[in-house]
């Protein structure tokens, strides 16, 4: 696997080459946050944030990059948007992680409605996507084998996968994956994850 400082540049080059992938803004923060580069982390969590709000996973780097700056009061308003936002979309592992960090910090909870998810009927042949949170028509079959193929089938609209598609090409060709490799297969499914929003 490539280390920190190569990974950085191959997301660096991403996001450069593609201003709009909001998933190569993401994991060059991710990997900015993990080597202490806490600056550069908030402001790449910024540009994913600004091109998909709904990435809930991004609030919560971000504030822990803001902490790293020792900028608390900004944190703790990125937790509570975050926590707002994911509970709008009823992604609740994110949403609970974040309500543990903003107890941590002292900072209030705000009022949740919790997950309308319920509310919403959800026919034959669709899914409500954990991507565009709206119910849509599901794909015919699992679009891969095993577990990750199963869950993309149960909660991910053929129209977001169609999104994916295209961004998949790319983040084969610019990080040069070789897809017969387990370890590139494993940053393959990293990124189509995170842009599906099913971690």
């Amino acid at each position: 696997m490539a280390q920190p400082n190569s990974r950085i540049e191959q997301f660096h080059k991403m996001a450069n080459d593609d201003p709009t992938n909001e998933v190569a803004h993401f994991s060059l923060g991710r990997e900015y946050l993990t080597s202490g580069q806490y600056q550069q982390a908030v402001a790449s969590f910024d540009r994913c944030l600004e091109l998909n709000p709904n990435i809930s996973k991004a609030y919560q780097l971000a504030a822990q990059a803001l902490l790293g700056l020792e900028r608390r009061p900004e944190a703790i308003q990125r937790l509570t948007d975050g926590i707002r936002r994911a509970d709008d979309r009823g992604d609740m592992m994110p949403r609970n992680e974040m309500i543990a960090m903003l107890k941590e910090l002292g900072g209030p909870v705000p009022e949740l409605k919790g997950s309308a998810q319920g509310d919403r009927p959800v026919g034959e042949g669709q899914v409500m996507c954990a991507r565009c949170h709206r119910v849509a028509h599901k794909l015919t079959k699992p679009p891969f084998k095993g577990a990750l193929g199963q869950e993309v089938f149960e909660k991910i609209c053929a129209d977001c996968w169609r999104e994916w598609i295209p961004m998949g090409t790319k983040v084969i060709n610019e990080l040069r994956l070789p897809l017969n490799d387990p370890q590139a297969q494993k940053l393959y499914d990293q990124h189509m994850m995170e842009f599906l929003n099913l971690r």
